[in-house]
């Protein structure tokens, strides 16, 4: 009888300790906010000036962003500047506004917005490296605020197959902790020709 007891006493606490330990392992997930990606776009449809004129002729543009964000994107000739922030002005005083990479370069319209909890830490972003006779293309992570605007990652997309999976996870886990300024744009992956162009 006292064996039959013990065990039984023993089976009863290995169930209360494994229940224990789902309870924490499910509080511990709850508390770290799952990361999704959504999409926004530059194109001229979700863009405004400010001015007369047509969006699409415009050197510069506010496009809608996701949560309380907006794109501001610059023209100049072959090149442009893509930053974020909470109205145009906020935008325009980011370091993003003022950061060029590579000779000349043409941002494709899509923007992917890496989200935790809600709120928006980074974009990915695709680019045009111009290569004469043609263009290479460059994945680049910038993170978001709280905190400045900057680029922090490059992926050759062209050298990567793999390179949205790369970027995102640049993104994840680098954005949030990168000074603007102070820590080195890391280049991911392997470098390409687009990675070659972009520290020029």
């Amino acid at each position: 009888m006292k064996k039959t007891y013990h065990r039984s006493l023993s089976l009863t606490s290995l169930a209360s300790i494994s229940l224990a330990l789902t309870m924490l392992l499910g509080a511990a997930q709850a508390a770290t906010p799952i990361v999704v990606s959504a999409y926004s776009s530059t194109a001229a449809a979700h863009c405004w000036i400010m001015g007369p004129g047509r969006v699409e002729d415009s050197p510069t543009r506010v496009c809608r962003g996701k949560a309380t964000l907006v794109v501001l994107v610059n023209k100049d000739e072959a090149r442009e500047t893509i930053s974020v922030g909470r109205d145009r002005d906020d935008a325009e005083k980011q370091p993003a506004a003022q950061t060029s990479f590579g000779p000349f370069k043409q941002a494709l319209p899509g923007i992917e917005w890496r989200i935790a909890g809600g709120n928006p830490f980074a974009i990915i972003q695709r680019w045009r490296m111009i290569d004469v006779p043609d263009a290479k293309p460059l994945l680049v992570v910038s993170r978001l605020p709280p905190g400045a605007v900057c680029p922090v990652a490059y992926v050759d997309a062209a050298a990567n197959p793999d390179a949205d999976e790369l970027a995102r996870k640049a993104a994840d886990e680098t954005a949030r902790g990168f000074t603007c300024g102070k820590d080195q744009v890391r280049l991911i992956g392997t470098a390409g020709r687009a990675a070659e162009l972009a520290r020029h």
